[in-house]
């Protein structure tokens, strides 16, 4: 777990954390007084967190919850970060928190931070 700037990170499954410069991006991307709370979870509480929150009952790989103007939290299912990468999820799930929607401005940004710091 990590406190710099605001941030932690957490877990709640036995796989490694994914080497993604986590920090360096939410400082990017949101006010460096924003709050963020980063947990890597499994299929079994992201389909809980889903089912509760969203009304699906199946796992998703992200789930971000604005929680005030200033804080968040970020759900990246592991399992299922494979396709599109944990770093793209993650700076997918901070545009939402952002305030960012789907859509071609929404890719754009996200194709702009991966670049930036050079992930997949």
């Amino acid at each position: 777990m990590t406190n710099e700037n605001h941030f932690s990170i957490s877990k709640t499954v036995k796989a490694p954390l994914p080497r993604v410069p986590f920090s360096k991006i939410k400082e990017s991307v949101l006010d460096n007084d924003y709050e963020l709370s980063l947990v890597f979870i499994g299929d079994k509480l992201s389909r809980k967190l889903n089912r509760i929150y969203r009304g699906k009952d199946k796992p998703t790989n992200i789930l971000s919850f604005p929680i005030t103007k200033n804080s968040g939290e970020i759900f990246i299912n592991l399992s299922r970060a494979k396709p599109f990468g944990p770093a793209y999820l993650f700076i997918h799930g901070l545009l939402h928190l952002k305030g960012m929607q789907h859509g071609r401005r929404m890719e754009r940004t996200e194709e702009k931070f991966l670049k930036e710091f050079q992930v997949q």
